[in-house]
């Protein structure tokens, strides 16, 4: 093996990811090694933190090599885990104190009401498992309707619009019974950093109760290079009419220019107090038109993987080469509107059931001779047939995604006309359905 060549370990890597980094730019002087099987991280909703990295140090102290690097895209488990691994192996990342600052949210909320305190909701933590809880959280100045959701999520899981004193009790019998799935494996991450008294309090089994905040979502891509803030990318996150589900995220966003600005502005303070660096975010934002105000939704300390196909159809090349050049040191070298589209989107093909089995999904040759009706088109299906589609993972609380597709065109109009003509085309068959 020649010495010039970088070994780079992704945490979780699949075929799909494989190709794509097989493209960035600087690829040929690398080699992409997996740690950790993608089923483990991909699959399922049960993490053995302990037992992962046990698992991946072991494989890294196996090889016969230089490790230059260790990066992912997932995250949770995998963002929380990458901190402690580059410290074992002497790679670049973030501090695990720097990334929890972002991860846990009440520990973040605090972080930036010390900075942008009017660009954030009413909020506190409270422990599920406290029959007083609903007491509590009103003492704290919150009143109905306001958002509950773990200290550490998971996507859209377990987050509850709370209206009514019984649609708090509802939300919580659902925590109750589900938070420890990411809770557990998140305390044992907490284990390893050195939190304030106040933050150590609030493990990964409370929750938070925060003001509804809502608007035009979007979401701003970005990274920290040897203490500098650049956001190089946002992209709005446009859902459903009436619903909290998301119909799909298009890139480049549609915002007024001067909102764009203000939240890079915002992004670049929040993430200098934080002392996050040498690492991919991205930070999601609400612009309330009526009111013109900004606020920040959550913050995310990874490239949103969702995002890649974006970015490649629109600049030229996936944002997964940011985190390649962080990992390694460089600058990164992402190009700027050189892509094939003018405007890309992911799109979400749902189904709004409490339940149901899948009796038909599209076939494979249905797939492909989508895909080439449509070029540039991506279908990922994420359901089998026969299967119950309360089995799926990294779902929502109001519907299920049967599909992604990523697709590109020269305007937003024309791309939701492609859409419609492409999802009219793909046939699913339900049986058991609950409404």
């Amino acid at each position: 093996m020649s010495d010039d060549v970088r070994n780079v370990f992704v945490v979780g890597l699949n075929d799909f990811n494989r190709e794509r980094l097989e493209n960035l730019r600087g690829a040929d002087g690398c080699r992409f090694h997996g740690v950790i099987d993608p089923a483990a991280v991909y699959d399922t909703e049960v993490f053995d933190i302990a037992a992962m990295l046990e698992e991946a140090t072991a494989q890294l102290e196996a090889f016969d090599g230089n490790v230059d690097a260790i990066v992912g895209y997932m995250d949770f488990p995998v963002s929380t885990m990458l901190p402690i691994l580059c410290e074992r192996f002497g790679t670049r990342s973030p501090t695990l104190a720097s990334l929890l600052k972002c991860e846990h949210k009440y520990w973040s909320r605090r972080v930036q009401k010390e900075v942008i305190p009017e660009y954030i909701p009413g909020f506190t933590a409270f422990d599920p498992f406290d029959d007083d809880a609903l007491t509590r959280i009103g003492e704290a100045g919150l009143y109905f309707p306001f958002f509950v959701k773990p200290i550490k999520s998971s996507g859209s899981r377990l987050g509850f619009r709370i209206d009514t004193p019984e649609d708090f009790y509802h939300a919580i019998e659902r925590l109750r019974g589900e938070i420890g799935l990411i809770a557990d494996p998140f305390n044992t991450v907490l284990e390893q950093a050195r939190l304030p008294d106040e933050i150590a309090a609030v493990d990964g089994h409370f929750c938070m109760a925060e003001e509804i905040i809502g608007g035009w979502q979007c979401t701003v891509e970005g990274y920290v290079f040897d203490g500098e803030v650049v956001s190089y990318g946002i992209v709005d996150s446009l859902r459903y009419p009436q619903v909290l589900s998301f119909f799909h995220y298009r890139y480049p966003s549609g915002l007024p220019d001067p909102v764009q600005a203000k939240m890079r502005e915002l992004t670049d303070t929040v993430m200098r107090h934080i002392g996050f660096d040498n690492s991919a975010f991205n930070i999601e934002y609400f612009w309330d038109e009526v009111q013109d105000r900004i606020w920040l939704l959550e913050i995310n300390t990874r490239i949103s993987q969702s995002h890649c196909d974006l970015f490649e159809k629109v600049d030229g090349v996936s944002n997964q080469q940011v985190t390649i050049d962080l990992a390694l040191g460089r600058r990164p070298d992402m190009p700027h509107r050189q892509g094939d589209y003018a405007v890309a989107a992911k799109f979400f093909y749902r189904v709004f059931f409490v339940d149901a089995v899948a009796a038909r999904v599209p076939s494979d040759e249905e797939i492909a001779e989508l895909e080439a009706d449509f070029p540039g088109s991506v279908i990922a299906l994420q359901v089998a047939t026969g299967q119950r589609l309360s089995t799926l993972p990294e779902q929502d609380s109001y519907s299920y995604a049967l599909a992604y597709i990523w697709m590109g065109a020269d305007s937003a109009e024309r791309l939701l006309e492609d859409y419609e003509r492409l999802a009219a085309r793909l046939t699913f068959e339900f049986d058991d359905i609950e409404g």
